[in-house]
């Protein structure tokens, strides 16, 4: 789905957890662009109908690429791979919702 470019030089990486799975990215990617290098495609799913979401507009106007960073909520697309961070999705809050 996402994959760095031939030739792009990726000797530095960083580790973190993903899920508290290791992920190894490249300093200076956001943690979208290091999860769906990955293969991770589904970073959260919606409260009501709870269907899959991923990175869409990749650059912080949409939303769907919300994630917990090392227990914030954060917008993975605007947020960079440090070493050692702890990234997991949101988990669903499951309230009664009337419509």
């Amino acid at each position: 789905m996402f994959k760095l470019m031939e030739g792009e030089d990726v000797q530095d990486s960083v580790t973190f957890l993903f899920e508290n799975q290791p992920v190894s990215a490249t300093p200076g990617m956001s943690v979208a662009a290091a999860l769906l290098a990955a293969d991770v495609s589904i970073f959260r799913q919606t409260p009501v109908s709870q269907s899959a979401r991923g990175p869409f507009c990749m650059m912080g106007a949409c939303y769907d690429c919300l994630v917990f960073v090392d227990g914030m909520n954060v917008q993975a697309c605007m947020t960079k791979v440090r070493d050692g961070m702890k990234v997991s999705r949101v988990p669903i809050i499951n309230k009664d919702i009337e419509t």
